[in-house]
């Protein structure tokens, strides 16, 4: 702007001189397109205009920034202005981005504080669980009522008998009460919060009464199981699954209240726990731990004269580990059984082979191809594993839940999930005939995997659920030849 005017000075000064120091007019249209006079007279003394001063140039740089930035106002552009201020398009943008960096940090302050009260709530539940923990150990277990036992004469007229577990007073409520505190002994894995062990509740029901034919004491057909009585939860989910037993007739170093215990979940299930008594497996104490050479499979594994018979994983091999000497007694297949998923009990769980002991001896059932899927019983030898003698039933293997034979008599369960299922068949190896039956059997936790006769306490134990349960059974007197 400042060359344009040095010009039209030096051009007006020129045409002055060119015109003789006449005066002129000149018409002409400013920056604004409106028509301006412009009158000149030359100076009567002065040659030639002297030179702007340093003060007039700075004065007219100032008058044109004024006007370059009334320029720019009006235009609207968004350009910084001689003073370096930027316009008030480039405010509003930052006024904007302020609002927003202010709105998310009053969402992220909103979340903190929804956190902070959640913290607080899970805190104070985690209190109240600590407190009802600490009730619950230091509470001791209510006294057990023994059951009265009626006269003779009453119990013709009017015949009772305890429930599942109260055998007059059971050996475990017995030893469990003389403890000042049990529930505070458990195992380093126990994970329930709930009470050390489950209270025994001694029942009285009625049964129909004993006829000329039925003893208790007998070995005849079993004619009622009673109420399923629980000794332990397993610890962790191996145990969902698993085998539990004692051995009728043990052997040195271990007494006849011994109880093993194998959790049967895993690929390489080797484990086997010894407890000293039942006391002990109600608190979860193993005085033995024991490392079996080959994996076992399955839930038949039995106990017999000081040695654990139990399946090869993967194989019909059925192996005698003697316990004493911790070492493989005898090997040997179970000609032409089925294994690993063939020919299972319905709930499944690889259970092809199924040992197990009575009063007769030693027992595997089972199933082949040739039997087409029908449970077939052999007879062992206990110290060489070899077949004595084998029936064929007319039942097949997958329709029923599980198993057990007492007696020489093989019973088997409908339903292994239902609460209130039934036994619904025996096989009689003394007569070669098997019959329908429909004697009542309870699943109380709803997934029963074994099944066996503990020939030990003369009752049915059982592993249901992550639970070891035991019932009491009644049979029949031994029919004359």
């Amino acid at each position: 702007m400042f060359l344009v005017l040095s010009v039209c000075v030096l051009a007006l000064v020129l045409r002055g001189e060119a015109q003789d120091h006449q005066a002129s007019l000149w018409r002409g249209n400013d920056r604004s397109g409106r028509c301006q006079y412009t009158f000149t007279v030359p100076s009567p003394s002065e040659a030639s205009c002297p030179q702007l001063g340093a003060s007039e140039v700075e004065g007219l740089k100032a008058r044109l920034g004024v006007l370059e930035a009334l320029l720019t106002q009006l235009t609207g552009k968004h350009t910084l202005s001689p003073g370096g201020h930027r316009d008030t398009g480039g405010h509003a943008e930052l006024l904007e981005a302020l609002n927003r960096a202010v709105g998310e940090k009053n969402r992220l302050q909103g979340e903190k504080e929804r956190l902070d009260r959640e913290l607080g709530g899970l805190q104070r539940r985690m209190e109240d669980m600590r407190r009802e923990t600490e009730r619950l150990r230091s509470r001791q277990c209510p006294p057990q009522t023994p059951v009265v036992q009626s006269s003779s004469s009453q119990q013709d007229r009017n015949p009772v008998r305890p429930a599942a577990g109260s055998s007059q007073v059971s050996h475990l409520m017995t030893r469990l009460n003389r403890q000042e505190d049990s529930s505070s002994l458990r195992d380093s894995a126990w994970q329930d919060a709930t009470s050390g062990f489950q209270e025994l509740k001694a029942e009285v029901t009625e049964v129909p009464a004993p006829d000329g034919n039925r003893d208790n004491t007998g070995c005849g057909a079993l004619v009622s199981v009673g109420e399923p009585v629980t000794h332990r939860k397993a610890d962790n989910i191996a145990g969902k699954y698993g085998v539990w037993m004692q051995d009728p007739e043990a052997v040195s170093p271990y007494g006849p209240d011994m109880v093993w215990r194998i959790d049967t979940i895993g690929a390489e299930v080797r484990q086997l726990f010894g407890y000293d008594d039942m006391e002990q497996l109600s608190k979860g104490f193993p005085s033995k731990v024991l490392l079996l050479p080959d994996p076992l499979e399955s839930t038949g594994a039995t106990l017999y004269r000081g040695s654990l018979y139990y399946q090869r994983r993967l194989s019909r091999t059925l192996i005698r580990y003697d316990l004493a000497s911790e070492s493989v007694a005898a090997r040997r297949e179970l000609p032409h059984a089925g294994f690993h998923g063939q020919f299972p009990y319905s709930w499944g769980g690889y259970t092809d082979i199924d040992l197990s002991v009575d009063e007769k001896g030693l027992w595997a059932v089972y199933s082949t191809n040739k039997a087409q899927g029908a449970i077939v019983i052999s007879q062992l030898d206990p110290h060489t594993l070899q077949v004595k003698k084998s029936w064929e039933t007319n039942i097949r293997k997958a329709s029923v839940a599980n198993s057990f034979i007492v007696c020489g008599r093989l019973y088997t369960v409908a339903s292994y999930t239902a609460p209130n299922t039934v036994i619904n068949y025996m096989y009689n190896t003394d007569t070669s005939q098997g019959k329908a039956t429909s004697i009542p059997f309870k699943n109380k936790y709803g997934y029963n995997s074994m099944i066996d006769y503990s020939l030990a306490q003369k009752k049915l134990f059982a592993w249901d659920n992550f639970h070891l349960v035991s019932y009491d059974i009644r049979l029949g007197r031994q029919q004359a030849n």
